[in-house]
């Protein structure tokens, strides 16, 4: 069985952790969500999450995805070292790493973008190509184990990509 990790903070974007941890669950994929405490977080939209589990605990699993949902939550979890070792590990062993919207300034914090085609919310483009990646723009982008996505809008088209590359 395959195992996704989304991570959760304040702020998050709410359809932008709840779709993919349902659609996960949905492939029949073990999914984990974890946030810097078993707390309730609110999204920026003002729904209620709770994690599965704090990220100190899922430190040292190994997952196939590890996935960043959007909103200013990304903002919060790249200032975690816990955070940035999980996606720098997973990255570096060429499993998948995904980001949504605002999600790549953790992959930007992890310093894994330089030189890797990467998508994002417009306002982080200046941040993204000032870290080394070429910025495309383009609603989905893949670069070998990296998926990033500029928004909500472009979650379907993403998730599909993200399931497939699972399955395969």
């Amino acid at each position: 069985m395959k195992k996704v990790l989304i991570f959760l903070e304040e702020l998050v974007e709410d359809v932008e952790f709840i779709y993919p941890y349902l659609r996960f669950k949905e492939e029949g994929f073990e999914v984990v969500s974890a946030a810097p405490k078993v707390k309730e977080y609110k999204g920026k939209k003002g729904m209620s999450f709770k994690p599965d589990k704090a990220i100190k605990d899922v430190y040292h699993e190994d997952f196939d995805c590890v996935f960043i949902p959007g909103g200013y939550a990304p903002d919060r979890l790249r200032r975690y070292p816990e955070v940035l070792h999980i996606v720098k590990k997973h990255y570096d062993k060429g499993k998948l790493v995904c980001a949504v919207c605002h999600g790549p300034w953790v992959l930007i914090s992890a310093k894994i973008v330089k030189g890797k085609k990467v998508t994002g919310f417009f306002a982080i483009k200046d941040d993204l190509i000032n870290a080394g990646a070429n910025y495309t723009g383009n609603p989905v982008e893949v670069d070998g184990n990296l998926i990033t996505a500029t928004d909500p809008i472009t979650m379907l088209q993403m998730t599909k990509l993200i399931v497939e590359r699972l399955k395969a």
